[in-house]
């Protein structure tokens, strides 16, 4: 085999590749939303960094039929175009089932025992389901192996804690828990991937959720947008110079008041 057809031979395998990247790129892309939420008392916007290999992060936000609003955060285990796949599977049985008006638990349950069936071996996405019913103020939440998310108050950033397996790693018959969290007016909800938390400096320190906290905290009364481009820049400012190697994907739930009615103070209520 001459140099010249081993030049080739690998010129053509990085064209595989690079097309093989910008297929998943593409398949990623598909699985964000296109615009913000924006009506009477709620705002949704979210911001997405992917890393220089395609990984598996995917979140969407929408008003269903009966009012509601439905918003998902997910990060498949793994990279490239496989992990984009199983993504695409994990987004296309919760936008199958979400229509259905499931409680978040049993969305995914019904999501873990699908991602069983298929066998993937070494795949699995760790995901936060949420709903939220503006007339009762009330948000549930249900997820496994995700951060958070933040609830973001006048008293501060507080870190809810939803425990559950992520959908696909073990047990086809594994249940989740709900939790509910009533807000008040002015109050807003972080979802986010393990990518901001985890960026590392040229130390090797992480960006660590603390930090994360803090920015929430210092950034309460800003808008959606403004809140995440500080998230993103001071994650970008932390680790200047170092090469990111996980995709980074958050989205702001924020619920403003209509004029006229009263507000209760925000609780966290186990139901499940």
């Amino acid at each position: 085999m001459t140099t010249a057809t081993v030049s080739l031979e690998l010129h053509e395998l990085e064209k595989m590749r690079e097309e093989a990247l910008e297929e998943a790129r593409s398949i990623q892309s598909s699985m964000l939303p296109q615009e913000p939420v924006r009506s009477a008392n709620v705002g949704i916007s979210h911001a997405f960094q992917p890393a220089a290999e395609v990984g598996g992060d995917f979140l969407d936000y929408f008003e269903m039929t009966d009012g509601t609003f439905g918003l998902y955060v997910g990060d498949v285990c793994g990279k490239g175009l496989p992990a984009a796949m199983y993504a695409a599977l994990a987004v296309g049985t919760i936008r199958g089932v979400h229509k259905t008006g499931l409680p978040a638990q049993q969305v995914l349950s019904t999501l873990n025992r699908r991602l069983m069936l298929r066998g993937a071996t070494r795949r699995h996405a760790a995901v936060q389901y949420a709903r939220f019913d503006p007339r009762t103020r009330v948000m549930q939440i249900a997820g496994g192996g995700m951060p958070g998310p933040f609830h973001l108050s006048r008293s501060g950033c507080r870190a809810l804690e939803i425990r559950g397996i992520p959908p696909g790693l073990l047990d086809s018959a594994a249940s989740y828990e709900t939790s509910e969290i009533r807000l008040e007016a002015g109050e807003s909800m972080l979802f986010f991937t393990d990518g901001l938390s985890d960026a590392f400096d040229a130390s090797g320190e992480s960006f660590g959720l603390e930090r994360l906290q803090a920015i929430c905290e210092a950034k309460f009364c800003s808008s959606e947008a403004e809140l995440l481009d500080e998230i993103f820049c001071a994650v970008s400012r932390f680790s200047r110079g170092q090469t990111q190697y996980d995709d980074m994907a958050a989205a702001v739930f924020s619920y403003r008041e209509e004029e006229g009615r009263g507000r209760t103070a925000g609780s966290t209520i186990p139901i499940g």
